[in-house]
């Protein structure tokens, strides 16, 4: 068996790894690379192998940093098949689509304005790209195998996002076990993680390898920021990620609002299309959610769903008290620049980021307390509050990662830390070191290893 480390292998994003057993590559995980622009200029590099001498492609769950290069893929020449679970699948229909759209309007914006460096600026793929890739998609279920050829290849559901598992690969007594990212146990929205009784071999991901989530009540202390934020006369923006993350938030927003702990006439705006489609996803995959039916049906009661950019542009001119969600996550893309630019200046207002940001990204700009960012080509003072709740975030941290370990016995033969920044990663193989006695290793971008 051979593991070829394409991407989160000194970073948190672009997830890739191409495993080579039975005679078959198969890629785990086809995702984007975000963060500095070294990294993101990655995306635009030739793939490391030659696509074509791919087999198949496995994706553990939606999000872009797992999903996202699949249209880039298939645009160089891939024509073999992808499999994720049915969730995953409907998702990514929402995620690239909306993804080859903000770039295709990122580029004809660049080309407008002339803040490209480019001649003509150009996006990375377009809709016709993601359409191709959405039609390979493959669903499979959940907890059962599937051959691949002389490969067995199984799902299990690890919470963290609506169809999120960790991928299994069996091949004769040989089992790898890819993590994908793993849930939390107290997730407001997903199950817990299951546990794995086996894996030879061990892909981990540790994005809060290093880190432990905090102990405050992230939804009373979102109530706190609202209510401060209101009796000034200020708004709240959400720079949230669509998929997950969204909807954790508005139902949070309707237990505040039930509970009488927010103001029952701030309006309350879920401005993202691609937030809206994935939001009726959730209410139709909600048996696979921990909430009630009654919940999930709930989660856009008495919320205003943006659809049209004229009706956002409304949102960002008004001046009265409101909650904004709007995407991206990490401010990267998306019309939650519109609405930073017009309420960034303004210090009776409250951005808050509800997860985890990326180094690189405007998000790890802003919670870094940064005076001024630059959107659309020019910079904009930053003197609205700033704030970031970690307690949102979907992904476990270092004591969930390693109860999650727990439960695999007796122990891999190599466990791979990977889709962490480098301190995390390091401190997660020192824990599963010293705590586990395992073999472990953090591997180099585009190292090779056979094990």
């Amino acid at each position: 068996m051979k593991i070829s480390f394409l991407g989160a292998a000194d970073t948190v994003t672009g997830s890739k790894h191409l495993v080579q057993i039975g005679g078959q590559r198969i890629l785990l995980d086809c995702g984007l690379f975000q963060g500095f622009k070294v990294q993101r200029e990655r995306n635009w590099a030739p793939f490391p192998v030659p696509v074509k001498e791919i087999d198949a492609v496995v994706l553990s769950h939606a999000h872009l940093d797992h999903s996202g290069y699949l249209p880039r893929l298939i645009q160089q020449g891939y024509k073999g098949p992808v499999y994720a679970s049915a969730a995953t699948r409907d998702l990514c229909e929402v995620m690239l689509l909306d993804s080859a759209k903000l770039q295709e309007e990122d580029a004809r914006r660049a080309n407008k304005y002339g803040y490209s460096r480019h001649d003509k600026a150009l996006p990375l793929y377009g809709v016709a790209d993601a359409k191709r890739a959405i039609a390979k998609i493959t669903p499979v279920p959940v907890g059962r195998d599937v051959r691949l050829g002389s490969v067995w290849l199984s799902l299990t559901p690890v919470g963290h996002l609506l169809g999120a598992s960790a991928v299994t690969l069996r091949l004769g007594d040989d089992t790898l076990v890819f993590s994908g990212d793993v849930g939390r146990d107290d997730d407001l929205l997903m199950p817990p993680p299951r546990q794995l009784a086996h894996a030879d071999v061990l892909l981990v991901e540790s994005t809060y390898g290093n880190r432990r989530h905090p102990v405050e009540d992230a939804v009373q202390r979102l109530g706190s920021i609202i209510r401060a934020t209101a009796r000034r006369g200020g708004s709240v923006l959400l720079p949230s990620f669509a998929v997950g993350r969204a909807q954790a938030l508005l139902f949070c927003l309707q237990k505040l609002r039930a509970a009488g702990e927010i103001p029952q006439d701030m309006p309350i705006y879920l401005d993202s299309p691609m937030a809206i489609e994935a939001t009726a996803l959730y209410q139709r995959h909600r048996k696979l959610m921990r909430i009630t039916p009654s919940e999930a049906a709930c989660l856009t009661e008495g919320v205003t769903l943006v659809t049209q950019p004229a009706q956002s542009e409304r949102i960002t001119r008004n001046k009265y008290p409101r909650i904004i969600i709007s995407a991206s996550g990490m401010a990267t893309g998306g019309r939650v620049l519109h609405h930073l630019k017009a309420m960034a200046p303004d210090p009776k207002n409250h951005i808050v980021f509800p997860g985890f940001q990326v180094s690189g990204t405007r998000g790890s700009t802003l919670v870094g307390c940064a005076p001024e960012v630059k959107i659309h080509g020019q910079y904009v003072a930053v003197k609205a509050e700033v704030s970031q709740l970690e307690g949102f975030s979907g992904h476990a941290d270092a004591n969930g990662l390693m109860a999650w370990m727990n439960a695999i016995a007796p122990a891999p033969r190599q466990v791979f830390v990977v889709h962490g920044e480098p301190a995390a990663a390091d401190a997660l193989r020192m824990r599963i070191k010293d705590e586990l006695g395992w073999s472990v290793h953090v591997p180099e971008h585009l190292a090779t290893v056979e094990v």
